[in-house]
Protein backbone atom coordinates (compact mmCIF):
# COMPACT_ATOMS: atom_id res chain seq x y z
CA UNK A 1 0.00 0.00 0.00
CA UNK A 2 1.37 3.67 -0.82
CA UNK A 3 1.09 6.12 1.89
CA UNK A 4 0.31 9.72 -0.03
CA UNK A 5 -0.45 13.26 1.31
CA UNK A 6 -3.40 15.30 0.33
CA UNK A 7 -0.99 18.35 -0.08
CA UNK A 8 2.19 16.86 -1.83
CA UNK A 9 2.56 17.50 -5.75
CA UNK A 10 1.12 20.81 -5.54
CA UNK A 11 1.17 21.89 -9.49
CA UNK A 12 2.88 25.44 -9.65
CA UNK A 13 1.77 27.89 -12.06
CA UNK A 14 -2.19 26.50 -12.27
CA UNK A 15 -3.67 27.55 -15.51
CA UNK A 16 -6.28 25.93 -15.16
CA UNK A 17 -8.28 24.24 -12.06
CA UNK A 18 -6.66 20.77 -11.58
CA UNK A 19 -8.41 17.62 -10.92
CA UNK A 20 -6.97 14.70 -9.76
CA UNK A 21 -8.60 11.86 -9.07
CA UNK A 22 -7.79 9.82 -5.82
CA UNK A 23 -9.91 6.84 -5.97
CA UNK A 24 -12.44 5.79 -8.36
CA UNK A 25 -15.11 2.76 -8.09
CA UNK A 26 -17.91 2.31 -9.46
CA UNK A 27 -19.60 3.90 -6.58
CA UNK A 28 -17.60 6.40 -5.61
CA UNK A 29 -15.04 8.54 -6.81
CA UNK A 30 -12.59 10.32 -4.66
CA UNK A 31 -10.60 13.80 -6.10
CA UNK A 32 -8.55 16.37 -5.02
CA UNK A 33 -9.19 19.88 -6.79
CA UNK A 34 -6.70 22.62 -6.52
CA UNK A 35 -7.96 26.14 -7.21
CA UNK A 36 -5.87 29.50 -7.33
CA UNK A 37 -7.76 32.45 -8.13
CA UNK A 38 -10.20 30.13 -10.69
CA UNK A 39 -14.06 30.29 -11.19
CA UNK A 40 -16.26 28.21 -13.33
CA UNK A 41 -16.71 29.43 -16.66
CA UNK A 42 -19.95 32.15 -17.05
CA UNK A 43 -21.60 30.18 -19.48
CA UNK A 44 -22.88 26.71 -17.87
CA UNK A 45 -23.71 24.26 -14.34
CA UNK A 46 -22.11 21.72 -13.35
CA UNK A 47 -25.46 19.17 -13.44
CA UNK A 48 -24.12 15.83 -12.25
CA UNK A 49 -25.56 12.25 -12.35
CA UNK A 50 -24.18 11.60 -8.22
CA UNK A 51 -24.28 13.22 -5.14
CA UNK A 52 -21.08 15.53 -4.35
CA UNK A 53 -19.64 15.80 -0.95
CA UNK A 54 -17.09 18.88 -0.95
CA UNK A 55 -14.72 20.00 1.80
CA UNK A 56 -12.39 22.72 1.77
CA UNK A 57 -8.95 21.78 3.01
CA UNK A 58 -6.96 24.89 2.33
CA UNK A 59 -8.11 28.39 1.62
CA UNK A 60 -11.97 29.32 0.48
CA UNK A 61 -14.37 29.50 -2.18
CA UNK A 62 -17.75 30.17 -3.10
CA UNK A 63 -20.36 27.79 -4.95
CA UNK A 64 -23.12 29.52 -6.67
CA UNK A 65 -26.38 27.59 -7.44
CA UNK A 66 -28.83 28.26 -10.14
CA UNK A 67 -31.41 28.84 -7.45
CA UNK A 68 -29.45 31.99 -6.86
CA UNK A 69 -27.95 30.55 -3.15
CA UNK A 70 -24.38 30.92 -2.47
CA UNK A 71 -22.29 29.33 0.23
CA UNK A 72 -18.69 30.74 1.18
CA UNK A 73 -16.84 27.59 2.67
CA UNK A 74 -14.08 28.52 4.26
CA UNK A 75 -11.12 25.74 5.66
CA UNK A 76 -12.62 22.48 7.25
CA UNK A 77 -16.44 23.37 5.80
CA UNK A 78 -18.10 21.24 3.97
CA UNK A 79 -21.08 20.74 1.95
CA UNK A 80 -23.17 17.90 0.22
CA UNK A 81 -24.47 18.86 -3.22
CA UNK A 82 -27.41 16.72 -4.23
CA UNK A 83 -27.21 14.85 -8.00
CA UNK A 84 -28.60 17.79 -10.32
CA UNK A 85 -28.43 20.30 -8.34
CA UNK A 86 -26.81 22.39 -10.53
CA UNK A 87 -24.17 24.52 -9.25
CA UNK A 88 -20.52 26.21 -10.30
CA UNK A 89 -17.53 27.89 -8.27
CA UNK A 90 -18.48 31.83 -8.30
CA UNK A 91 -14.61 32.52 -7.02
CA UNK A 92 -11.96 30.91 -5.14
CA UNK A 93 -9.07 32.90 -3.18
CA UNK A 94 -6.71 34.88 -5.81
CA UNK A 95 -2.62 34.11 -5.06
CA UNK A 96 -3.06 31.19 -2.56
CA UNK A 97 -4.37 27.72 -3.64
CA UNK A 98 -8.05 26.33 -2.40
CA UNK A 99 -7.75 22.61 -2.09
CA UNK A 100 -11.25 20.92 -2.03
CA UNK A 101 -11.65 16.93 -1.33
CA UNK A 102 -14.78 16.02 -3.44
CA UNK A 103 -16.57 12.60 -2.80
CA UNK A 104 -19.02 11.83 -5.83
CA UNK A 105 -21.27 8.94 -4.89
Amino acid sequence: MLVRNIFDLIPGGLPDEAFITLLNSDKVKIERIISKGHSSPKAGWYDQAQDEWVIVLKGEGIILFEDGESKHLKVGDFINIPRHKKHKVEWTLPGEETIWLAVHY
